[in-house]
């Protein structure tokens, strides 16, 4: 097993800064190809309200260990208050496949907003509704925030089935409190 390790990562070596960017669009591309195709079948088999309520679960795992693995990934330590935060939402990997932005941000305060959401995106192409994502959001971008800052509060601005502007899909409030 160590061995096919090392050749997996040895064939990184001699690659172009290039083709490690595409590598890296390429892997999250298929985890959320991955965790799209794993909800619709939960869904099939359980219906939406309950894979909604088991991704919040799985969401509320996920996001602290992403959060802890980028913060040790750029050396960085809890407590940075909302300019960690905001750097660290870049460094997502959503942030590999979405268009994002911050906004208003201060010492104590950001607007964070999904300008262009990769499954909204496509599901608007495909005629759908949008997925009703706001009760997972919730959990995940405060499960992040808290998990950057414990002093950090989250509030959703708007996220799916709640209506949106044209101009972004969900849009989040950090406040950095105490």
């Amino acid at each position: 097993m160590a061995v096919e390790r090392e050749e997996g990562l040895e064939l990184l070596q001699n690659l172009s800064k290039e083709e490690l960017i595409a590598i890296i669009v390429d892997d999250a591309k298929n985890w959320l190809a991955h965790d799209g195709l794993w909800f619709q079948a939960v869904e099939q088999v359980y219906g939406l309200e309950t894979a909604i309520d088991i991704d919040r679960a799985a969401w509320e795992k996920f996001t602290v260990v992403e959060a802890k693995r980028i913060m040790a990934r750029l050396g960085l330590q809890p407590g940075g208050g909302i300019a960690v935060l905001v750097e660290c939402l870049k460094h997502r990997l959503y942030a590999r496949l979405n268009l994002q932005e911050a906004l208003e941000v201060s010492e104590t305060r950001a607007v964070f907003r999904m300008v262009d959401c990769r499954v909204q995106s496509a599901r608007k192409r495909k005629g759908l509704a949008d997925f009703p994502c706001k009760t997972v959001g919730i959990v995940e971008y405060a499960g992040f925030a808290k998990t950057i800052d414990p002093r950090i509060k989250t509030r959703c601005i708007a996220c799916p089935p709640d209506p949106h502007p044209d101009d972004f899909w969900c849009a989040w409030e950090f406040t950095l409190e105490g």
